[in-house]
Order: C-alpha cells, then sequence, then structure tokens
C-alpha cells in the first residue's frame, strides 16, 4: 500500500515539474526527454536481465548439482551456527541444520 502511494508520487511530482518546465520556462522539449528517458531505462532493464539469466542459470546448475551430491546439506551445518542470531530476528526461518 505504501509503495502504491509513493509511486503515485512519483508520477505525479514528475508530471507536475514538467508542467512547471513547459508552462513556465518555456521547454517543449519536456515531454518528449520524459518519454526517451522511460524508454532508454526500460531498455536497460531488459538488457541487465537477459545478461542475469544467463548468470542465474548457471549457478542454479551449480546449487543443482551440489544439492544431489549433498554439498547444500554440508555447508548448511557448517555455516549454521554463524546465523544463529538471524534466526533470532527472523523466528519464522526453520533450522535445517538442527536435528
Amino acid at each position: 500500500m505504501a509503495l502504491n502511494i509513493i509511486w503515485i508520487a512519483f508520477f505525479l511530482i514528475a508530471f507536475v515539474v514538467a508542467l512547471y518546465k513547459l508552462l513556465i520556462e518555456g521547454d517543449t522539449e519536456v515531454f518528449k526527454n520524459i518519454v526517451d528517458g522511460v524508454f532508454d531505462s526500460a531498455t536497460t532493464g531488459v538488457t541487465i536481465s537477459i545478461g542475469l539469466i544467463g548468470i542465474l542459470s548457471l549457478f542454479l546448475g551449480f546449487m543443482n548439482v551440489g544439492e544431489k551430491a549433498g554439498a547444500i546439506n554440508f555447508l548448511s551445518r557448517i555455516v549454521g551456527p554463524f546465523l544463529v542470531d538471524s534466526f533470532l530476528i527472523f523466528p519464522k526461518i526453520t533450522q535445517p541444520w538442527v536435528t
């Protein structure tokens, strides 16, 4: 709910500033610049996402092999005692190394 209000505020503030620049400062290119910026940001986001899909697939494959080999359980037993404090902060997380 709060994020919806924040995003609506972002758009409204951007629109009000653009209207100010158009009406008061006489910048007729302001809305074109905003639209171009939105599309450039969307293009950058898609490019980054596609690049990260390959890395994500690689490491998910490593984790799948490690899970089948038993390395995940081994690492969780080693690292588990260091993470005890985080389970006090987040009590709904289960502790897989405790039997």
